[in-house]
């Protein structure tokens, strides 16, 4: 049976949209299965091409035009190690994250936040005129010497979280949808961690768009 959309399918294209738009209206994959009757394991192997086609169009969308950029540190993950608490808590996933103003965000798993880890990444995808926003981690001191000269921040070690437009509101906000979003998701494997968070970054990016149309439009053109 012949798939416009996926390679190597028993499935109908019917039943592939109809798993698609289950997808893109964020159910699970026990959830699209109580839909569809179709076996769990095909339902996991097309959510995971879906997320790795997806992970590759946020690739292609990173790159940042110049404007009021927000960066910011986060961490995901239940586990705790006894004694430590705030930034890099023990067992947590780091995540570095950046927020154009009105626009867009851009999520990258981290080894650590220091400024040899999180500066280059700003470098590759942030102009050297943007104006950029942060909180007082030492990791971004040396932002104006490495040519951004518009730089501001905010100190949330004295309670302060908004001084004029020096804030980083908008990445915090995306933070809380991240981690709401992803609690649903039970059982996320660090292997498959990233896949699940550049699709979170992905729908937030256009949930002002169909993303059923984007999607089929674009495995029309390029099949899994």
């Amino acid at each position: 049976m012949k798939n416009r959309y996926i390679k190597h399918t028993h499935i109908s294209e019917n039943k592939f949209r109809q798993i698609l738009r289950l997808f893109c209206a964020d159910l699970t994959s026990t959830q699209i299965e109580e839909v569809t009757k179709i076996n769990r394991n095909t339902i996991n192997r097309i959510l995971q091409l879906l997320r790795a086609r997806i992970l590759k169009l946020t690739e292609e969308e990173s790159y940042f035009e110049a404007g009021e950029i927000e960066v910011d540190e986060s961490y995901f993950g239940a586990k705790r190690v006894r004694g430590k608490r705030g930034r890099g808590a023990g067992g947590k996933t780091k995540v570095f994250g950046m927020k154009k103003r009105g626009d867009k965000v851009y999520t990258q798993i981290v080894n650590n936040c220091s400024a040899g880890e999180l500066v280059p990444i700003i470098k590759k995808l942030a102009p050297s005129d943007s104006t950029i926003y942060s909180d007082e981690w030492k990791a971004y001191d040396g932002l104006v010497n490495a040519g951004y000269k518009k730089h501001y921040r905010v100190t949330h070690s004295e309670d302060v979280f908004a001084n004029g437009r020096a804030h980083v509101n908008g990445i915090e906000n995306f933070w809380g949808v991240a981690k709401n979003r992803l609690v649903k998701m039970r059982g996320i494997t660090c292997k498959k961690f990233n896949l699940h968070l550049k699709e979170t970054e992905w729908r937030f990016n256009h949930r002002y768009e169909n993303i059923y149309k984007l999607l089929l439009t674009n495995l029309r053109n390029y099949p899994l």
